[in-house]
């Protein structure tokens, strides 16, 4: 993939920074305040905030290693109390079906 300057900033005036930086901003926002699917990684919204226009051509990995890579990240919002009480709770139930 080949390099790309940001050197259209140079030519830019204050103003014209300052606005660049809210429009990054809000997409970033949006893409961070996102909820469900939308979080998945493809997001041609946040990408078209750039200056190139490029077509993306995502390489896609088979759908086990998909899959099993959305259950990583959907677990990786689990807290360490969450984890806490899910083995508090099956300990419970392994003692109550020892007795």
């Amino acid at each position: 993939m080949e390099t790309i300057r940001d050197n259209d900033l140079d030519s830019m005036s204050l103003e014209e920074l300052k606005s660049e930086v809210i429009k990054l901003r809000a997409g970033i926002r949006q893409h961070r305040d996102a909820s469900g699917h939308n979080l998945c990684w493809y997001c041609p919204e946040l990408w078209d905030l750039l200056p190139e226009k490029v077509e993306p051509k995502p390489e896609i990995p088979s759908e086990e290693e998909f899959l099993e890579c959305c259950r990583i990240y959907r677990n990786s919002f689990t807290t360490k109390e969450q984890l806490d009480e899910e083995r508090e709770i099956i300990l419970a139930i392994d003692l109550e079906t020892d007795q």
